[in-house]
C-alpha cells in the first residue's frame, strides 16, 4: 500500500479550551503540539500570518492530540466567517471519524465514568463489527469500533 496510515482529521472549533479538555481528559488523547502564531513572527513566507502574529501573537494557531501512537486530531480556532455545523450527514464531505478499540464495553464503562454521553447502545453493525457512538462538545461524531473474527474490514467483503 501506498499509505501507512491516516495521520491526522482535522476540525476548526469556537470551543477550543473545551475541546482540548474533552480529548485530553475524556478521551485520554496527549496533547502534542500547541502553536500560537508567535510562530509566525519571522515567517516571511506566511505574511496573513504574520499579521495575526503581530495583533495577536499568543493566539492559537492549531493543536495536535495524538489520539493513537502517530494518529492525531488537529484542531484550529474557527475563524470568523465560518457557520455551525449542520445536521449529521446533512452535507457532502466529512460525516465522521471512528475510533478502534480492543474492548467496546470496557470502553463505554470508562467513558460512561468519564462522563462522556453515549449516543447509541453497543451493536453489531452489517460488517461484523462492534459499534457505539459518541460526539465532542462541538456535536462532531465519533464512531467506537471493535473488530471481531468476522469483520469484513479484517477478512474482506466485496458484495457482486
Amino acid at each position: 500500500m501506498l499509505f501507512k496510515s491516516i495521520m491526522h482529521v482535522a476540525f476548526f472549533t469556537d470551543n477550543m479550551d473545551e475541546m482540548l479538555e474533552f480529548y485530553q481528559n475524556k478521551l485520554g488523547a496527549k496533547l502534542k503540539v500547541l502553536i500560537r502564531y508567535k510562530e509566525y513572527l519571522h515567517r516571511n513566507d506566511r505574511p496573513e500570518h504574520q499579521k495575526i502574529a503581530r495583533a495577536y501573537p499568543d493566539k492559537i494557531f492549531n493543536a495536535y492530540l495524538e489520539i493513537a501512537p502517530g494518529q492525531f486530531l488537529e484542531l484550529f480556532p474557527k475563524s470568523e466567517n465560518q457557520g455551525q455545523h449542520l445536521n449529521f450527514n446533512e452535507c457532502l464531505g466529512y460525516s465522521h471519524f471512528s475510533l478502534l478499540v480492543e474492548d467496546i464495553y470496557e470502553v463505554k464503562r470508562y467513558l460512561t465514568d468519564m462522563g462522556v454521553n453515549i449516543d447509541t447502545e453497543i451493536t453489531k453493525g452489517p460488517s461484523e463489527t462492534y459499534q457505539m457512538w459518541i460526539t465532542d462538545p462541538d456535536n462532531n461524531r465519533i464512531e467506537i469500533m471493535q473488530f471481531t473474527d468476522r469483520s469484513y474490514q479484517v477478512i474482506g467483503k466485496i458484495s457482486d
